[in-house]
């Protein structure tokens, strides 16, 4: 009988030129620029945010945590949040010190935990909006407040500095933060029998546990998530004791969602599907997964399934992106995809992939890394510019610089990449994701390694294993894997065959090999000194069509190619974009651009194009009258580079 070992993976370097590219950009202007905007340094306009509920003249982010460390006087400025900016910056930073050592950012870093830890107050809470304005205030709105919000991802971002550079004074600072929590909340009489209206304290908490090994913040965790909706009136009950004025409110406006708009409506266990604002929902799910991987808790793995296939299976956009709805951020209901609002917020897609990295760490599937893929190729990473200095907060599947100046109800569609946002939480999110993409490419599961995704990449296990991938993906299909495994140690490589690959080709040291696929993986059984492998997926584009249940796209496909969804634009093609009609077969060609975009595929694909009605003539006329078209192509890509037209979707 074999015996298999449990291989641990100890680290992962990227070599993919697509990744190393937007990594490098991550650490020489992404970082540098945030940083300036943050300390009020950089010349930006964000008056053009539609989303800035007023906050539209500078960060402050850098100087909230000053005044409450006493270094300036003054009064907090922005959202109460305001701190999570710096924190998520920070952990990307952390990140970033893995691939490139940087001694000048690494100053700026280690002075920034000193800075944090006089900000922070001798029982170990921070959150500068109550410290500088309501100290007495603290706790007292948690539907609003984002206290524990704000020191979750502060949790975050110690764990990660800690584990990146063996500084104790910003894990020091994580823990007495959880400390604090942990003596405000709970059953327990004296205690805080609730929770945050944003959840993000869960995972933050797991992750803590996992740095340190203490269980009580994973118990602590586990509490927040079996709490959740037990008191359906909790936040309700807060907001009266705290003074039930609207002027009381720390956020315009949020008192008028529903309980289920911050998934308090019913404790988690009984909640059938997902509701409320979109970022919300898959931080709550990373948390849940988290602790039910750490647990065993069998309900919250249950909830994690159900939520799973509600947004993967009913409400996520071809992209990855999830959020359909301006209105609260939030998720609407089954199969309503609207291209032209959709919100789809950066954040969302970040934090789905948090989510399908952590469903990976609990089952082999091969959707979780589809989706993983997806979010990673598309969702996410369309919230960035080339130049690392401009963002999307809003990502929807149709663009119209007209539509978003003229209607009122598309006015949140911003046509062109901004400066910065008066709510900025995506742009430091998409760092910190981008920094620690090494973390998402393999999986160990007992004596199984899954390699799923095709980031190239160089990999050391414990015992010498190492697991070389190259590729140059997302533009080729062909992969090439080098495993060197001098101890001769018996394990399992699975590798994920993406559902968008129809065939597939597989030699193993050079003879051409079939295996099963099982659950979206195929297994292969390593135990010889080395092994080469070289998967060939079905790059074909494909022409896509949505679930006919979903009204907006009926009658219409979508271009895909691999892993990467494109889209038509007006800097390519003629407007309107409307006016193009794609049929099912239409004839497609690829070609890869090395001048265009430092490097991107491009998919010609034939089409027709209507010619205009008279703009003097009817608005509505006889349908039976041939409309006259000429045969065209389209150009597709997936840039949103330019201040135009845009469409995903195309007529048929």
């Amino acid at each position: 009988m074999q015996v298999y070992t449990t291989p641990k993976l100890n680290n992962v370097k990227v070599t993919s030129d697509f990744w190393k590219r937007y990594r490098e950009l991550v650490v020489k202007e992404v970082l540098p620029y945030q940083w300036k905007v943050m300390n009020d340094e950089a010349d930006i306009s964000i008056s053009e945010d539609p989303q800035n509920n007023g906050q539209d003249k500078n960060s402050h982010a850098i100087a909230n945590l000053k005044i409450a460390a006493g270094e300036m006087k003054g009064h907090h400025y922005g959202f109460p949040f305001q701190d999570t900016d710096v924190y998520k910056w920070l952990e990307a930073a952390a990140y970033s010190f893995g691939y490139h050592p940087n001694p000048d950012l690494k100053k700026i870093t280690d002075n920034l935990i000193d800075l944090i830890a006089k900000a922070q107050d001798d029982d170990g809470y921070l959150s500068t909006y109550f410290q500088i304005d309501a100290p007495e205030r603290k706790f007292k709105r948690l539907q609003q407040s984002h206290e524990l919000y704000t020191m979750g991802h502060y949790i975050e971002a110690g764990v990660a500095y800690h584990h990146e550079t063996g500084n104790e004074k910003a894990l020091d600072i994580a823990k007495r933060m959880a400390d604090c929590i942990d003596r405000n909340f709970g059953l327990e009489e004296g205690k805080i029998p609730g929770y945050d209206g944003h959840p993000e304290i869960e995972l933050a908490l797991a992750r803590l546990y996992e740095e340190t090994g203490e269980k009580r913040y994973l118990d602590l965790a586990h509490y927040f998530l079996n709490q959740r909706g037990q008191d359906p009136a909790f936040f309700e009950k807060q907001i009266k004791a705290d003074g039930d004025s609207t002027d009381r409110d720390l956020i315009a406006g949020m008192r008028d969602f529903k309980r289920e708009y911050y998934l308090a409506a019913e404790p988690i266990k009984d909640q059938k599907v997902p509701h409320g604002h979109a970022v919300r929902v898959v931080y709550l799910c990373t948390g849940m997964a988290y602790v039910a991987r750490y647990t065993g808790d069998k309900d919250l793995l249950a909830a994690c399934d159900r939520f799973w296939n509600d947004i993967v299976k009913r409400q996520m956009y071809i992209t990855g992106n999830i959020g359909q709805t301006t209105t609260g951020e939030a998720f609407t209901y089954d199969y309503d995809l609207p291209n032209d609002t959709d919100y789809g917020e950066t954040c969302a897609s970040v934090g789905m992939s948090f989510f399908a990295r952590q469903m990976l760490n609990i089952h082999a599937k091969g959707e979780y890394a589809d989706v993983l893929e997806k979010e990673l190729f598309n969702g996410a990473l369309s919230g960035m510019a080339l130049d690392g200095k401009h963002f999307f907060y809003v990502n929807p599947l149709e663009a119209d610089p007209a539509a978003s100046k003229g209607n009122p109800g598309k006015s949140h569609v911003l046509t062109h990449r901004a400066d910065w946002f008066g709510c900025a939480c995506c742009p430091a999110n998409l760092a910190r994701l981008i920094a620690s993409v090494d973390e998402y490419l393999y999986t160990v599961n007992g004596d199984t390694i899954l390699s799923h995704q095709f980031i190239s990449n160089d990999a050391e296990f414990d015992d010498g294993l190492k697991i070389s991938q190259t590729n140059h993906f997302p533009w080729s299909g062909d992969i090439h894997y080098e495993i060197s495994n001098p101890d001769e140690k018996s394990f399992k490589l699975g590798i994920r065959i993406p559902n968008w690959s129809a065939n597939f080709t597989l030699e193993i040291n050079g003879s051409v090999t079939t295996l099963p696929v099982d659950d979206g993986f195929i297994y292969v059984d390593v135990d010889a000194k080395s092994l080469t492998i070289d998967l060939e997926l079905d790059m074909n584009v494909k022409i896509m069509r949505a679930n006919n249940r979903v009204s907006k796209d009926f009658g219409k496909v979508a271009i895909q190619r691999g892993p990467v969804v494109y889209a038509a634009e007006q800097a390519d093609n003629q407007a309107p974009l409307s006016s193009y009609e794609v049929a099912t077969d239409a004839k497609t060609d690829y070609h890869f651009d090395e001048k265009l975009l430092d490097g991107v595929g491009v998919v010609q694909v034939a089409a027709e194009k209507q010619e205009l009605d008279s703009i003097d003539g009817p608005l509505y006329m006889d349908a039976s009258k041939p409309v006259a078209s000429k045969s065209t192509e389209l150009t597709m890509v997936r840039a949103n580079r330019e201040n135009g037209q845009m469409r995903v979707w195309l007529n048929k």
